[in-house]
């Protein structure tokens, strides 16, 4: 633990010593600051991971008020995935996991779908009736159309999303 401590203030003595514009004074030289996904455009984004500036996108998607009937349906949370996949161009990797389990506010059905690309999962909330998606790709999607898919399908009142290429 010690030697940790020690690292990190080497770490925030060397940024503080740091020239370079595009780094953080206040984190170590291996962080950088970049602009901000939520405000790029989706061709901002499919550029950064044509031209290998971004690993890949990953967006965070929390539906509220959604239909008690869809989000406690394994089948209907399948067709989800299907449809998703078919929709930004995603390809299925293997069977899609969806298990229900838990209790009381955690009580509902998880759901993860590899693609060849990285992953899809979900987390869908009984008590709440709420469903926390995630998607995470290196192929480039528009993060829009996945929140307004989402909403729909859900049949949810309100969305937010956050959006972030991974680097």
């Amino acid at each position: 633990m010690k030697t940790f401590k020690n690292a990190l203030v080497r770490a925030d003595i060397d940024s503080a010593r740091c020239e370079d514009p595009t780094i953080s004074p206040s984190r170590p030289q291996a962080s950088r600051d970049v602009p901000s996904s939520q405000s790029m455009s989706p061709i901002v984004i499919a550029s950064r991971l044509r031209e290998g500036k971004a690993w890949g996108l990953s967006t965070s998607i929390d539906l509220q008020e959604c239909r008690p009937d869809i989000i406690r349906d394994a089948k209907h949370i399948e067709s989800y995935v299907f449809e998703l996949c078919e929709l930004i161009g995603m390809k299925r990797y293997g069977n899609c996991q969806i298990v229900h389990f838990g209790e009381g506010k955690v009580a509902g059905y998880s759901m993860v779908q590899l693609i060849e690309t990285s992953l899809i999962s979900g987390h869908f909330a009984n008590e709440s009736n709420a469903a926390y998606l995630d998607i995470f790709s290196c192929k480039s999607y528009d993060p829009a159309i996945v929140e307004e898919f989402s909403k729909v399908f859900f049949g949810a009142q309100l969305s937010t999303k956050s959006v972030l290429l991974r680097i």
